[in-house]
């Protein structure tokens, strides 16, 4: 894009500079001479070749978006972008112990995605049902959208109460919540304030519905609480670390006490005894030699 608003900009700057040039050197301009002036510029410039290049890019994005939007009518191919974009957003903010993806769990159950937590799995479903919202999107009549409205948000409540009755297990290690991922942030703009009740309903239930945008907060909220539970951890080992050496130190300082003060006094009164007994010795040695 920034390209083509260099180009675009380089030609009017070359259009004005032989506009210039023509007012300066004939004084008058004839319709016929600027025609002449433009298709001789748009020639020495290259653009008629551009102009075709961009016509060309401009018909390969139409087919492009076609394919695109006939993909996406397709159930599972628009699942398996759902699925390319969580897996995206679990890799760029988790390491790869901590996510999985398409594995099986419990019960023979097989999420898209999960996270790994220290008291349990973090389920998150990424089939969202949007066929009736794209038809709600495509209505022109009032009462065929209002109706295709009515059985988008029954979809809805239906995919909820689903994954609330598969994904929220405790008893088989799951945590109390799990994640219904939508991949477009403008249907979960919808459901915000369209569907604020039912989302709140099913919330308090513990299913939680997340966009892009919001699963990457409610991502870094977990990361920060594993830090948290990791550091608490740790905090404890270094506690229990020192009542351990304090019981240790306890039990030296009883076995010192009772060296010091039984067995070392009584080998310094021992020495003191066999210092005098020598002293004694010494004196009559002494003694001895001084009658010789």
């Amino acid at each position: 894009m920034s390209q083509l608003i260099a180009l675009l900009l380089g030609i009017v700057i070359i259009l004005l500079v032989a506009l210039i040039y023509l007012v300066y050197t004939r004084g008058k301009i004839e319709p016929e001479t600027v025609e002449v002036a433009v298709v001789k510029a748009m020639q020495q410039s290259g653009l008629e070749q551009t102009i075709g290049r961009l016509e060309a890019y401009a018909r390969d994005i139409r087919h492009d978006y076609r394919s695109l939007d006939q993909m996406l009518r397709v159930h599972t191919a628009r699942g398996a972008l759902g699925e390319i974009a969580l897996e995206q957003i679990l890799a760029d903010q988790l390491p790869p112990d901590m996510y999985g993806i398409r594995r099986r769990l419990f019960n023979g159950e097989i999420p898209d995605a999960f996270i790994k937590t220290a008291s349990g799995f973090i389920i998150i479903d990424s089939k969202f049902p949007l066929d009736n919202y794209r038809r709600m999107r495509q209505a022109r009549d009032p009462k065929s959208r209002a109706q295709f409205k009515r059985r988008f948000l029954n979809d809805v409540q239906g995919h909820l109460e689903k994954v609330g009755s598969s994904y929220i297990r405790p008893d088989l290690g799951t945590e109390e919540f799990a994640f219904v991922f939508i991949p477009s942030e403008g249907v979960y703009y919808f459901l915000v304030t369209q569907a604020y009740d039912l989302l709140r309903d099913y919330g308090r239930r513990g299913v939680q519905v997340v966009s892009p945008l919001t699963l990457a907060h409610k991502i870094e909220l977990i990361r920060a609480g594993i830090h948290a539970r990791r550091l608490s951890e740790q905090a404890d080992k270094v506690r229990n670390d020192l009542l351990e050496l304090a019981r240790r130190f306890e039990d030296v300082d009883k076995a010192w006490r009772v060296f010091y003060g039984t067995h070392f006094r009584n080998a310094a009164n021992k020495a003191d005894e066999l210092d005098a007994a020598y002293r004694r010795m010494r004196e009559s040695f002494d003694h001895i030699t001084r009658l010789e």
